[in-house]
């Protein structure tokens, strides 16, 4: 596989101004090689919203280094090393805790520690965890309609679906997430969401607005079927129970508890609307800090962050969640017995594993029995890619059987 070049050696936005084929622009920034520098700099490019670490202690962690390069692994007929699954894989950077200690901290392609990148459906993961918390709190229930906590939407498609169904990814939408195809609904509603230039097309005047125009092509609680703009509307649902902003939320309830080392943002509409599914921009080690509180029961020290019953629920998944996981288009490389809960990826049966996962290779991946963290940033030649996937995720379960 040819190396993928580093946004330094292609001298991308160097100039001034830089030259047309060194430019990074909406129109290109999700694809490569100009991802590399997009993903690093979203802010330039799309309106953020700050997501503050507030005044409080950063969350310490402590070190205990270890070389994994050579931890050899297989991966279906083929056994490599991770360090050639980190060359072979588009990395930005990577990171392994275990019990609270940096066993691997790696930069590669122009990423540093006090740069965010991108987390494109990470931020799934971290937009539930808010839910969870306003659920434990009573501020939110998981069984109520959607259109109780927001009757602008009575009348829509989403008549009957509650809010577990818009955590689960099983309500009846129609939502084509097909990322080769440029006219599918994930194409367009960027285009809302100020990822894309504004085609001919006419648009809604902002995300919240986007909603009422979607149908239904199933049942509500039916199976399984990834559809990122669910997240986007538990976003909204979030932000009418606890009272602000997604990344005002974020920040009180998450990253300033945790002790975030540094601010992070989230893309917005040109109303402000919060792209929950995908527009969360981190720096590697709060992210792992994020996967800690996971591995750690929710705990952050003494203190308590994210609820054990949320945990618990969504390692357990629903009764009927491995039927309809199995069931959904997008479960075919999936291990038997997986499934997706509270917007986590519930890895296998057998071990407590779970990870958030995003488009491009992003991944915070929990190991509960080892308290393993891993995280990674890449930026993949295509949105898809099964066997960077499938390495990535041999490995992880690897490094936690070698730390454990």
């Amino acid at each position: 596989m040819p190396r993928y070049r580093t946004a330094a050696e292609l001298h991308l936005m160097e100039g001034t101004p830089p030259p047309p084929e060194q430019l990074v622009t909406l129109a290109n920034w999700q694809n490569p090689p100009f991802n590399r520098w997009g993903f690093q700099h979203v802010r330039d490019l799309i309106p953020t919203a700050r997501i503050s670490r507030g005044e409080g202690p950063t969350w310490k962690l402590p070190r205990a280094e270890r070389d994994l390069d050579d931890l050899t692994f297989t991966s279906g007929r083929r056994s490599m090393t991770v360090g050639k699954m980190l060359a072979e894989t588009a990395t930005d950077g990577f990171m392994v805790l275990h019990r609270g200690k940096v066993v691997t901290e790696r930069y590669l392609n122009g990423m540093t520690p006090d740069a965010t990148h991108l987390l494109m459906s990470v931020s799934k993961s971290i937009t539930s965890t808010i839910a969870g918390i306003l659920i434990a709190r009573g501020e939110l229930s998981a069984g109520s309609l959607v259109t109780d906590v927001l009757p602008e939407l009575r009348g829509t498609s989403f008549d009957g679906a509650t809010v577990q169904h818009l955590l689960d990814m099983r309500t009846g939408t129609r939502f084509n997430e097909d990322y080769e195809d440029m006219d599918a609904e994930v194409r367009v509603y960027e285009e809302v969401y100020l990822w894309r230039p504004k085609s001919s097309r006419r648009l809604p005047a902002d995300a919240n607005a986007y909603y009422s125009t979607l149908k239904n092509d199933g049942e509500h609680g039916g199976s399984f079927r990834y559809r990122s703009i669910l997240t986007d509307l538990l976003g909204w649902v979030i932000e009418r129970a606890g009272g602000a902003r997604l990344a005002q939320l974020i920040a009180r309830e998450l990253w300033q508890p945790m002790g975030a080392e540094f601010d992070a943002e989230v893309t917005v509409d040109g109303h402000g609307n919060a792209m929950a599914d995908g527009g969360v921009c981190t720096t590697l080690r709060d992210l792992a800090r994020f996967g800690a509180l996971f591995a750690n029961d929710g705990m952050r020290g003494g203190r308590r962050i994210v609820p054990a019953a949320w945990i618990a629920d969504t390692l357990a998944g629903a009764p009927d969640g491995v039927a309809a996981f199995a069931e959904g288009a997008d479960a075919a490389d999936r291990r038997p017995g997986a499934h997706y809960r509270n917007k986590w990826w519930v890895l296998a049966p057998d071990v407590p594993a779970y990870a958030g996962l995003g488009i491009n290779g992003q991944m915070v991946f929990v190991h509960v029995p080892t308290r393993t963290v891993v995280v990674k940033f890449s930026t993949w030649k295509t949105a898809l890619d099964p066997l960077a996937d499938r390495w990535t995720t041999d490995a992880s379960f690897a490094i936690a059987r070698a730390l454990g």
